[in-house]
C-alpha cells in the first residue's frame, strides 16, 4: 500500500484507490475484477459509443479491445464506460430528429458525471457520429483532464448501378422514384448496396467531417477521420490511441492546452478546404464555447474568403473519405495549407508534438491531385462554406456553397412557407412547388423544433425531383452533411425567437446572393418591424420532458445551440 500511496498520491485517481479510506472503494473495484497491480496504474476512462444500431458504432465494441491492449501495453489500465448515440438518418423526418442535436449536450453532461464519480486519470473518447464527437469534445473541454479522441472510422463507399454511392443517394432516390424517374427495383438496388458495412456515410457529410476537424483541433492521431472503418490500420491507431492515452497523463497535456483560439481557427480553416457540413458552424463554436473560446458563426466568414476548397468528397463531388485517406488525410490538406500560412503549426497536439512537427514526423504529403488539390489549383477559389446575413438573418445563416450549382447562386424568387418539414415534403413530392421558388420552413430551430432538426428529406426530395437547380430552400433548422443545393440553414434568429423568419408569408419575394454573402427579404424595414410587432407569443410545439427542458434553456444556432455555463 506504500508503493500504492506514492505513485498515486498526484493522480486523481488516487481519490478512488489510496489510503485506508478508500478500502471499501478498492474492494469495490476488486468485485470488478482489477487486482492492486491494475489500481497502482493511471486509470483511464474510456467512453465508448458502441451500439447495435448506428453503422458508424456497431463496430466499437470490437475497437475497444484494442484501445485498452494500447493502456495496457503503456503501462495504465482501461475502465470502460458506455455513452448514448443517436443515429441521424434513422432518426430523419420524423419526431426522432428533434432528439438528434439535443442529445449532444446530454452525452457531455454525461461522460462529466461519469469523469467526476470516477476520478479517471484520463479519458479516451471513442465514438463515430454526428453529435456524439462534439458531445465528446464539449466534456473533454469542460473536464480539462488528459483526453485522447478516437474515430470508428468511415463507411466505405457503396456500389450501386456501376458507380460509387453513399446514403445520400438513397435519400435523392426516394425523390427520383417519387418523381417517376427510377423503378422499384431500382430504388431497392440503392436501399441494398449504398451503405455496404460498419463505418460512419461514406461521404464529407457531418460525422466524418468532426472526425477529420478533430485533427485539426489537436485532438486525435493523423488519420483519424479517413482510414475506413474496416481497414487494419484502423485498430493498429486504436492501440496507438491507447498508448498515447498514458503519455498525455504522464505530460499533463489537457484539452484547453490543445484546443485554444488557434486551434479552433486551424479546424475552420481545414472545414473550407474540405468542403465539410454546414453543422460544423454548430459545434466547432459550441466546443469553444465551453472551452471559453469565442468563436460564433460569422467568425467562419473571414476563413472563406481565404482558405481554398480543395477536395472533390461527396456530397460536392465524386469522392468518398476512403479516396481522401489513400490521397493523404487530413495530414496531407494541413500540410498544404501550412505551406500557404493558412494555419497555425506551432499548435500542440495529442500526438505530443505541435502539428507542424507531428506533420514532418509522419512525411505528410499528397498522394493523389485528383482528390486533394493543391493550393494554388483548388476546386474553388473560396472555402466551401459560406455565411449569409440580411435583413433576414441578422445573426447569420450558412451554406455549403461548394455543393450549389453556380445557377443558384444568386436566387430571387418568391417565398412559399411551410411551419414544419413534414409540409413541405409533402408539398414536393407532391409537385406543389413551383420553377424558382424559394421554400421556407420555419419553427424547427433549437428552441421551435425543438431540437433543430435536419433537412435531409426535404432537400433530397428537391434534389431527387431534379428541382435542385430551379428551387432554393431556407430554414432556422439545419442540414445533414449530406445536403446539396442551395439549402442556406440556422437563420438567426430563429421564427420562435421573433427573427424576421417568422414573418415571411407566401409570395413574399426572397433575394439570396451567395457570392455577396446577402440573404434579404425584400420588404422595407417598416413593414418588417410592423409584422414583427404583430407577432403572437410562441407556443412551445411539446410541453413536457427532455425537448422542453432543452428549448428553455438553449441558445439560437449563430452560438452553437448552446447551454449557458
Amino acid at each position: 500500500m506504500k508503493n500504492q500511496m506514492k505513485n498515486q498520491m498526484k493522480r486523481r485517481s488516487s481519490l478512488m484507490t489510496v489510503g485506508p479510506q478508500r478500502a471499501p472503494h478498492r474492494s469495490l473495484l476488486k468485485a470488478d475484477g482489477f487486482d492492486d497491480w491494475e489500481l497502482d496504474r493511471p486509470i483511464i476512462g474510456i467512453a465508448n459509443s458502441f451500439n447495435e444500431i448506428i453503422p458508424g458504432h456497431m463496430h466499437l465494441d470490437k475497437l475497444v479491445d484494442a484501445v485498452k491492449a494500447g493502456v495496457y501495453a503503456a503501462g495504465g489500465t482501461p475502465m470502460v464506460f458506455n455513452t448514448i448515440g443517436v443515429c441521424d438518418g434513422i432518426a430523419m423526418n420524423h419526431e426522432g430528429m428533434k432528439y438528434s442535436l439535443c442529445s449532444r449536450e446530454h452525452i457531455a453532461d454525461s461522460l462529466e458525471i461519469m469523469a467526476m464519480a470516477h476520478p479517471f486519470d484520463g479519458l479516451i473518447l471513442l465514438a463515430s457520429c454526428d453529435k456524439i464527437i462534439p458531445g465528446m469534445l464539449i466534456a473533454a473541454v469542460r473536464l480539462n483532464i488528459p483526453s485522447i479522441f478516437l474515430s470508428g472510422g468511415p463507411m466505405i463507399a457503396g456500389r450501386v448501378l456501376g458507380n460509387d454511392t453513399g446514403l445520400d443517394k438513397v435519400f435523392e432516390a426516394v425523390g427520383s422514384h417519387a418523381a417517376g424517374k427510377i423503378t422499384d427495383d431500382e430504388l431497392l438496388e440503392y436501399e441494398c448496396n449504398a451503405c455496404p458495412g460498419a463505418g460512419s456515410c461514406s461521404g464529407m457529410f457531418t460525422a466524418n467531417t468532426m472526425s477529420n476537424l478533430s485533427e485539426a483541433l489537436g485532438m486525435s492521431l493523423p488519420f483519424n477521420g479517413s482510414i475506413p472503418a474496416v481497414y487494419s490500420r484502423r485498430t493498429h491507431m486504436a492501440k496507438q490511441t491507447g498508448f498515447k492515452a498514458i503519455e498525455l497523463v504522464t505530460k499533463q497535456i489537457k484539452p484547453r492546452d490543445i484546443m485554444t483560439k488557434k486551434a479552433f481557427n486551424n479546424a475552420i480553416a481545414l472545414d473550407m478546404a474540405l468542403g465539410g457540413s454546414t453543422n460544423t458552424t454548430l459545434h466547432l463554436p459550441a466546443i469553444a464555447y465551453y472551452a471559453d473560446v469565442d468563436i460564433t458563426l460569422k467568425d467562419f466568414n473571414k476563413f472563406t474568403e481565404k482558405v481554398p476548397h480543395l477536395t472533390t468528397l461527396a456530397p460536392a463531388g465524386p469522392h468518398h473519405i476512403e479516396d481522401l485517406y489513400h490521397a493523404g488525410g487530413v495530414p496531407a490538406i494541413l500540410s498544404e495549407l501550412l505551406r500557404a500560412d493558412l494555419v497555425d503549426g506551432k499548435q500542440m497536439t495529442v500526438y505530443g508534438k505541435p502539428m507542424e512537427d507531428m506533420l514532418d514526423d509522419i512525411g505528410a504529403k499528397i498522394k493523389n491531385t485528383s482528390v486533394i488539390r493543391p493550393v494554388d489549383n483548388p476546386v474553388h477559389d473560396t472555402g466551401g462554406l459560406a455565411v449569409l446575413t440580411g435583413n433576414l438573418a441578422p445573426g447569420g445563416a450558412i451554406v455549403k456553397q461548394a455543393a450549389v450549382a453556380d445557377d443558384m447562386m444568386e436566387h430571387e424568387g418568391p417565398a412559399k412557407v411551410f411551419d414544419s418539414e413534414e409540409e413541405a415534403v409533402t408539398a414536393i413530392m407532391g409537385k406543389k412547388i413551383k420553377k424558382g421558388t424559394v421554400i421556407v420552413i420555419r419553427f424547427e430551430g433549437p428552441k421551435g423544433g425543438p431540437g433543430m432538426r435536419e433537412m435531409l428529406s426535404a432537400t433530397s426530395a428537391v434534389a431527387g425531383t431534379g428541382m435542385d437547380k430551379e428551387v432554393a430552400l431556407i430554414t432556422d433548422g439545419r442540414f445533414s452533411g449530406a445536403t446539396r443545393g442551395a439549402a442556406i440553414g440556422h437563420i438567426s434568429p430563429e421564427a420562435a425567437a421573433k427573427g424576421p423568419l417568422a414573418i415571411v408569408k407566401d409570395g413574399d419575394m426572397i433575394e439570396i446572393d451567395i457570392p455577396a454573402k446577402k440573404i434579404n427579404l425584400k420588404l422595407s424595414d417598416k413593414e418588417i418591424q410592423n409584422r414583427i410587432d404583430e407577432l403572437p407569443k410562441f407556443s412551445p410545439k411539446v410541453t413536457t420532458g427532455y425537448l422542453a427542458r432543452y428549448a428553455k434553456i438553449v441558445s439560437s444556432a449563430d452560438k452553437g445551440a448552446v447551454f449557458p455555463k
